[in-house]
């Protein structure tokens, strides 16, 4: 059993637009569609969980899922005031205990099925994993002035990317841990490393950008032009 939480409770507030980011369109559609597409797509899926901000509930519900014909049923959960609440709230909607439980951005569009059953594998035998790709550009570390202060090697950096999967249990001690706790990361793989288990990191590609940004925006369009996702 794969239980696949889809992340889009976000304000978008550096894409600089009166709409969310996750309701923007690319190729005549809003970007969590696509990434709703992807996630339907993936045969290891059983049920997807939709996290949004609790005012967006029926707008997903009415402008989002009943514009595009999934296969699987897709429950809505609010969201929280951060990432990591969010997320908590989608696992604590995870119907069964004993499953993996995915957790995807609902602005990375272009994760492949190929992908998601890869990083699906990985966690059955490690019990966590995460899709990312080495880092090929030089580091450079920079202090509050603007200065380079080192450069930093890069032959062991890897930039995290989702889908990100785990078994429930491990996944769920380590947003309780983080909860109790009052702290925060910026990906669910940094509350099971706290806890001291291992993620293995699984190659991905350069592709499965998150859409952050007007350039990131600009970029997706051509990403849908050029490769015909």
């Amino acid at each position: 059993m794969v239980s696949a939480i889809i992340v889009a409770a976000g304000r978008g507030i550096r894409m600089q637009n009166t709409l969310r980011k996750q309701y923007l369109e690319i190729a005549g559609l809003p970007i969590l569609c696509h990434t709703l597409r992807a996630i339907d797509a993936c045969d290891s899926v059983n049920e997807i969980i939709l996290v949004v901000p609790k005012d967006d509930i029926d707008y997903s519900r009415y402008n989002i899922i009943s514009r595009i014909n999934l296969s699987k049923k897709v429950d809505l959960i609010a969201g929280g005031a951060e990432r990591r609440d969010s997320v908590y709230n989608g696992v604590l909607a995870v119907k069964d205990f004993n499953s993996l439980v995915l957790i995807h951005d609902g602005v990375r569009p272009f994760i492949r099925p190929e992908q998601i059953e890869a990083c699906i594998s990985a966690a059955e035998d490690s019990g966590a994993s995460i899709i990312g790709v080495p880092v090929h550009d030089t580091l450079k570390s920079v202090n509050d002035y603007g200065l380079i202060d080192k450069t930093l090697p890069r032959e062991s950096v890897w930039l995290a990317q989702t889908p990100q999967v785990f078994k429930y249990s491990i996944i769920k001690d380590a947003l309780d841990n983080a909860i109790k706790s009052t702290y925060s990361g910026t990906d669910d793989a940094f509350f099971v490393e706290y806890m001291g288990k291992s993620v293995k990191m699984v190659k991905g590609s350069r592709l499965n950008i998150k859409i952050t940004t007007r350039e990131d925006l600009q970029l997706a369009q051509a990403i849908i032009t050029l490769t015909k996702i």
